[in-house]
């Protein structure tokens, strides 16, 4: 037998009628005894779900961290940047960027992204009107780097300052859903629009005291009213921004709706929450878990997939999770993990056709306990292995000037 805490902070207990292809059993669960399983693995077909039905088995403990969630399930739509105003020359010579290019243009991307969010917020707390087209411009330009090189965005984005939170998450919410509305193969008129929800997401939270909206410790019943208060904020503001689609406010006011109706700040449920909506609730709560707070740390993206998956039914879509999983990954690229050989590194490269073997820069021993000299390990061509996905803070390192 299996001990039942182990699994508890390592695997996922999901029942057999929710398994897909791509899960890795780790074992059985009967009546509330766990069975180990001689071949325990990755569910290959439906065939192997069929045959755990058929034996009568009603739950399994699933390790998210050795899952693949293969997106070959469900590839990506092909990427049209947009090049109205750029000459077909220099275009061409953007696509041959290289990688160290990419970091830097990509960090200076989303260093402009937080400029004009941290404008925009000082403008609506003077009573300022908000102007459209500064992100209609920058949700054209993010989707142009992604399309150059979306590993160099990912890994940019994944850089935090705990002290910056408003602004890092706003951005990271942009960019989560271009990556993911990319993945579900929306229009790209829809993918800009996503983008500028995700930017704006938050605006209402300029109106609110941010004593409250920064306490370390848990909120009064009436401190929690008035951080819901910043949904009825942003519906006043976004309702005076002039040709803000739909899509986006769909993004910005639906981000807190549940599906059981318990959310705010209309109480919508089911059918009523948009698509949009529901990928905006899914990405934001991502967001906010695997980043670091002044009050709390960063969760593993594993870890922070398994809070999300906890919160179906009743709160979010649990189709639309699986497919962000996949969208992601297990070991999203600019995330921080652990070989077998106590090498830590970031995932640098992302291997589609094989999840688990990316390429990692690694800049850092556990066993000696210090920085090592940075080496790229392709896993695809190594003994070597993902032992776990990792935050710095567990190490007490710091990864940024690797980045």
């Amino acid at each position: 037998m299996r001990n039942v805490t182990f699994l508890a902070e390592k695997c996922l207990k999901t029942p057999v009628s929710d398994l897909i292809v791509g899960m890795f059993i780790e074992s059985l669960d009967r009546k509330n005894q766990l069975v180990s399983i001689t071949n325990s693995g990755l569910i290959k077909s439906q065939a192997d779900i069929n045959t755990l039905i058929k034996h009568g088995v009603k739950y399994v403990w699933v390790d998210l961290t050795r899952s693949t969630f293969t997106p070959a399930i469900s590839q990506p739509v092909q990427c049209v940047p947009v090049i109205e105003e750029m000459s077909l020359r220099s275009f061409v010579r953007k696509q041959w960027m290289s990688r160290d290019m990419a970091q830097v243009k990509a960090g200076e991307l989303l260093s402009e992204s937080k400029r004009l969010i941290q404008k925009v917020l000082f403008e609506t707390f003077e009573g300022k009107a908000i102007e459209i087209a500064p992100f209609e411009n920058l949700a054209d330009n993010m989707i142009n780097m992604m399309c150059q090189d979306l590993d160099a965005l990912s890994c940019m984005s994944a850089l935090r300052n705990k002290d910056a939170y408003l602004l890092e998450h706003s951005v990271n919410v942009a960019f989560l859903l271009l990556t993911f509305g990319r993945f579900l193969k929306l229009e790209q008129s829809i993918l800009k629009e996503l983008v500028i929800g995700g930017i704006l997401h938050d605006i209402g939270k300029i109106k609110v005291d941010i004593n409250v909206l920064n306490k370390p410790g848990k909120l009064t019943n009436v401190e929690f009213e008035h951080i819901k208060s910043h949904q009825n904020h942003a519906i006043d503001i976004l309702s005076s921004i002039k040709g803000l689609s739909q899509v986006s406010k769909d993004v910005c006011l639906m981000h807190h709706e549940k599906l059981d109706g318990k959310g705010y700040p209309l109480g919508l449920s089911g059918d009523e929450i948009s698509l949009y909506g529901r990928m905006s609730c899914i990405v934001d709560i991502f967001d906010a878990l695997t980043a670091s707070r002044s009050y709390k740390e960063a969760m593993s993206p594993a870890a922070a997939f398994k809070i999300l998956l906890s919160l179906t039914p009743f709160h979010l879509d649990k189709t639309l999770i699986y497919d962000f999983i996949r969208c992601v990954g297990i070991y999203p690229v600019g995330s921080l993990v652990e070989l077998s050989n106590g090498l830590v590194g970031i995932v640098w490269t992302a291997n589609k056709s094989d999840v688990l073997h990316p390429i990692v820069k690694c800049f850092y021993s556990v066993i000696n306990r210090q920085y090592v000299n940075v080496r790229m390990v392709d896993l695809s061509k190594s003994e070597l292995y993902i032992e776990r996905g990792i935050v710095s803070t567990c190490l007490n390192i710091d990864p940024t000037p690797f980045y």
